[in-house]
C-alpha cells in the first residue's frame, strides 16, 4: 500500500474497504481503492452488510431506477451513522454522479453489461467504489468543465462536483472504477 493509502486506511481509522482484503489498482493519484467481500446482490436484495462494519455490495445491470435503489440503500446507512445534512447531501451528490457515469458513460446503457458497486459505511467515514465494464476513460483528457468554452455546455460536471463533495476520489482500470471518500466532519 502507497503512503496515500496508508493515510486514507488510517483517516478510516482502519476500517477501509481494503482492510483485510486484496487490494485494487490504483494508478497517478492520492487517492485509494479497495475490495469488500464477495457476495453479490442484486440491488433489489438487501446488500451484504453487517451492524459493525456496515460492508455492502451490490451487481446491477445498466438501469438508473436500479442505480438509485442502491443509492438510497447506502444514503439510508450514511442517516444511520450519524452524517449530518450537508454530508449527506455531498454523498447523495457524488454517488449519483458516479452511477450515471457508470451506467450512461462506461456501460453505454448496455443492459447486458453490469455495475459494481462496494461500499463500507461507518461512523468516521463513507467510502464507495464504483466499476463499470466500459471502455474506461483518461481523467486529465476531460475538458474543465469551468474553462470559458465550456460554461454553457449542459454536460460535463459530474466529475468536478465528485472531485469537490467528497474527501478523496481516485480512479483505476483506466478509468472505469472509481473509488470515493467522504470524512464524517461530526466525529
Amino acid at each position: 500500500m502507497g503512503e496515500m493509502g496508508r493515510r486514507t486506511a488510517a483517516v478510516c481509522a482502519g476500517r477501509g474497504l481494503w482492510s483485510g482484503m486484496s487490494k485494487m489498482g490504483v494508478t497517478g493519484s492520492n487517492r485509494r481503492n479497495s475490495p469488500i467481500p464477495r457476495k453479490s446482490r442484486h440491488a433489489a436484495a438487501s446488500p451484504a452488510s453487517s451492524a459493525s462494519s456496515n460492508k455492502m455490495e451490490f451487481t446491477i445491470a445498466s438501469d438508473f431506477s436500479e442505480g438509485r435503489t442502491v443509492q438510497k440503500q447506502i444514503l439510508d446507512q450514511v442517516q444511520q451513522c450519524g452524517f449530518d445534512g450537508d454530508a449527506v447531501f455531498a454523498i447523495k451528490l457524488a454517488l449519483e454522479e458516479a452511477l450515471i457515469n457508470a451506467i450512461k458513460h462506461g456501460n453505454k446503457l448496455d443492459p447486458k453489461k453490469k455495475v459494481k458497486i462496494e461500499a463500507l459505511v461507518s461512523p468516521v467515514c463513507a467510502e464507495i467504489v464504483i466499476e463499470d465494464q466500459g471502455p474506461g476513460f483518461n481523467r486529465s483528457a476531460v475538458p474543465d468543465p469551468t474553462a470559458e468554452e465550456n460554461l454553457t455546455k449542459c454536460s460535463g460536471r459530474g466529475l468536478l462536483l465528485m472531485e469537490t463533495y467528497m474527501s478523496k476520489v481516485n480512479y483505476s482500470k483506466k478509468g472505469r472504477r472509481v473509488h470515493m471518500v467522504k470524512q464524517n466532519e461530526t466525529k
